[in-house]
């Protein structure tokens, strides 16, 4: 890959997907300056590469001598920096348009879907990785087996997220398209689940006759798109799929299930992640590594040595407490946490830590999220995380201390706390041996975790 720049400047430098198209921009050799309003764990991992964050987003960070700005999305244009590049006409791009001509350079595997993406890109990289195919990998989280959230690969595969957010999927030009699941989200940019389906209709009709579509043939959403004139794979647990899970049960703390590919049975496949969701971001993964002709045993042995991602049900403390770590911020993902922990920690008090993430999804889903927590037996609240350049002021008359109030009034032990700090202190206050605390959210409730344990 040829990456025509010899000095580009990221502003938002600390988001996950922007950092690691500077590690691949660094990699190709191009000289890279990023900036971000807060230093973070990202960012301090990206200095430690040699790259250059400034912590104050400036005009004077933008000199001439910079080829290209590629800025997060949540970079407003009235932003100082992106005010001076364009008064010098420096070419900008956003991370889903950079991202986009990225792709338009391999054979591209999108991975798209309300739920599941991270971990099923993590799980497909670590297949193909293992296989000898080598894909470059571009990563929402960070995985234990490329150390990080971007991998340069050396073969002609790119394996990336695709986000759906404000439709930016559309940016890419994939050869195939993994889809996880359609729900309910982003409503701040979305009129509604219609038009949420409709902009997956859009995306999935940019494939080819000789592109791959592979889908969750369980998903009610999924069911609703007109599937195009290509290729597709399908998986699930209850509908008949090409590819299907079975039997599913734990056992000597791993997850495992009887595997069927065309109604016949090849084998076992035991997982180290809890839930169901996982069952099915394997299948997903199983899927397309099978399009390329991955032995089933090299897909079994990749899945079973998968150890999970950065806050994906990560385990932070595993003694007489046990205290995980999850990403979950939509309904259906926090509930599926919970089950997770009540399957994989049959028995135990399940104390559950939610920082709601951004006012608007919190307001829309509200109903969903009271529903979402109430399989767990405590409940802590923190407030409600603001999502910087995606807040409106007619959302913000919603309160994590309503969610509290809403399930106190079905009868859950529940406690709301104005910020992280009181989090801490209420955790410590209610927690006893035994207990997995369940600390979840896309916000900064994560940076809590260390702290819980005295």
């Amino acid at each position: 890959m040829q990456l025509n720049y010899k000095k580009v400047y990221f502003s938002g430098i600390g988001g996950i997907g922007v950092s690691a198209l500077a590690k691949m921009f660094l990699q190709s050799g191009v000289e890279v300056v990023g900036s971000d309003s807060n230093k973070s764990e990202i960012t301090e991992e990206i200095e430690k590469l040699g790259i250059k964050v400034n912590y104050k987003q400036t005009a004077g960070n933008i000199t001439g001598n910079f080829d290209l700005m590629i800025y997060s999305p949540a970079v407003s244009e009235n932003n100082p920096e992106r005010q001076k590049a364009k008064k010098i006409e420096l070419i900008q791009k956003s991370y889903p348009e950079m991202l986009g001509k990225i792709s338009k350079m391999f054979e591209t595997v999108a991975v798209s879907g309300t739920n599941g993406k991270s971990t099923t890109t993590a799980m497909l990289a670590q297949i193909l990785l293992d296989a000898g195919i080598d894909p470059t990998v571009i990563l929402g989280s960070k995985m234990p087996r490329i150390d990080g959230n971007f991998h340069q690969g050396k073969s002609k595969y790119f394996v990336v997220e695709a986000c759906e957010y404000r439709s930016h999927m559309m940016n890419l030009s994939p050869k195939a398209i993994i889809l996880t699941n359609i729900e309910e989200d982003h409503l701040d940019y979305f009129k509604d689940l219609h038009h949420i389906i409709s902009s997956f209709q859009q995306y999935i009709e940019k494939l080819g006759v000789d592109d791959l579509l592979v889908i969750n043939n369980d998903d009610l959403n999924i069911a609703q798109l007109n599937l195009p004139d290509c290729k597709i794979m399908t998986y699930g647990i209850n509908k008949v799929s090409d590819v299907m899970a079975s039997n599913v049960h734990i056992k000597d703390g791993h997850q495992i299930f009887e595997l069927a590919f065309k109604g016949e049975n090849v084998g076992e496949v035991k997982l180290q992640v809890p839930g169901v969701f996982n069952v099915y971001n394997a299948l997903a993964a199983i899927c397309y590594a099978m399009s390329l002709n991955v032995s089933l045993e090299k897909i079994k042995n990749s899945l079973h040595s998968f150890p999970g991602l950065w806050r994906r049900f990560e385990k932070i403390c595993n003694d007489d407490i046990t205290v995980i770590s999850d990403y979950a911020h939509h309904p259906t993902a926090v509930a599926g946490t919970i089950q997770a922990a009540r399957d994989f920690y049959s028995g135990r008090r399940i104390i559950a830590v939610f920082q709601p993430h951004q006012h608007s999804r919190t307001k829309e889903l509200f109903n969903e999220f009271v529903e979402s927590l109430i399989n767990a037996d405590v409940i802590i609240l923190s407030e409600i995380f603001d999502v910087a350049g995606r807040e409106e002021t007619k959302d913000q008359d919603v309160s994590s201390d309503d969610l509290a109030k809403e399930l106190n009034e079905k009868g859950k032990e529940v406690y709301f706390t104005e910020n992280l700090k009181k989090t801490i202190k209420q955790i410590q206050k209610v927690m006893q041996a035994g207990d997995v605390i369940l600390v979840m959210g896309a916000g900064s409730v994560y940076t809590i975790v260390e702290k819980i344990i005295p």
